[in-house]
């Protein structure tokens, strides 16, 4: 499908979900504005990439970021919040520290990326947010009572801000993948399963994303939920 070209914020673009989505959006044409904290590490051989070198959780920084952002690139219309942790275990077990940053990262830095963004995008003839969720925003499980509670935040947060957007040309969607095959699992003591049906991977993800971006401007895709075809945890060892 012929889409006209964009200008798309995604956050997270380092690994996995977020550089998947970013790789789609420059193959439709899209100028892409990825933001990471080490975004210039980041190789693309396109020209309308643009690396953000931004940590996320330094709310204290990141209005005035965003707002030097928007004046260099007043085009944005669209944004994908990829950017995100996982972090499993009683929730005894996690130090004050831990558990501010993790709501950090995966909530309240979205929240205030969205507080920055939205004037701007509510004067666009089309604008479009979209936030990749997880399937742990669905129902709480065991040793997720963390990585749930962030989820479960940024899924009640999309549903009234989608209600809050409701009178303005912002579209606001939500993805809620189950387990993707990516770094996201590196540092935890499960994975998905080794056969394909056990997983989804980024670029599943990715083409979610351009559905919502390419559906048609008087429908909003409320949510999408994408699950592997067979569920099987595998505990390392």
């Amino acid at each position: 499908m012929h889409t006209l070209s964009r200008t798309i914020l995604v956050t997270g673009v380092s690994s996995g979900i977020g550089l998947a989505v970013a790789e789609q959006l420059l193959k439709y044409g899209h100028t892409v504005l990825g933001i990471a904290r080490q975004a210039n590490q980041v190789f693309m051989e396109y020209s309308d990439f643009v690396p953000i070198a931004l940590d996320l959780t330094q709310l204290d920084v990141l209005s005035q970021k965003i707002k030097e952002l928007q004046q260099a690139y007043p085009t944005i219309d669209a944004v994908i919040f990829c950017a995100g942790k996982g972090r499993f275990g009683a929730i005894e077990q996690f130090s004050y520290q831990q558990i501010d940053a993790l709501m950090t990262l995966n909530f309240t830095s979205q929240v205030y990326l969205t507080k920055a963004l939205l004037p701007d995008l509510k004067r666009k003839a089309q604008s479009d947010l979209i936030y990749i969720g997880s399937e742990a925003a669905l129902k709480g499980s065991r040793n997720g009572a963390l990585y749930c509670a962030s989820k479960f935040a940024l899924r009640g947060f999309t549903q009234a801000l989608r209600e809050d957007c409701g009178k303005s040309n912002v579209r606001v969607s939500l993805i809620n993948p189950g387990m993707v095959k990516t770094p996201f699992f590196d540092e935890l003591s499960f994975e998905p399963g080794d056969h394909k049906s056990n997983s989804i991977v980024p670029d599943d993800v990715a083409e979610a994303v351009i559905y919502v971006l390419n559906s048609p401007n008087n429908i909003v895709i409320d949510e999408i939920n994408l699950s592997p075809l067979n569920k099987v945890v595998k505990f390392k060892k």
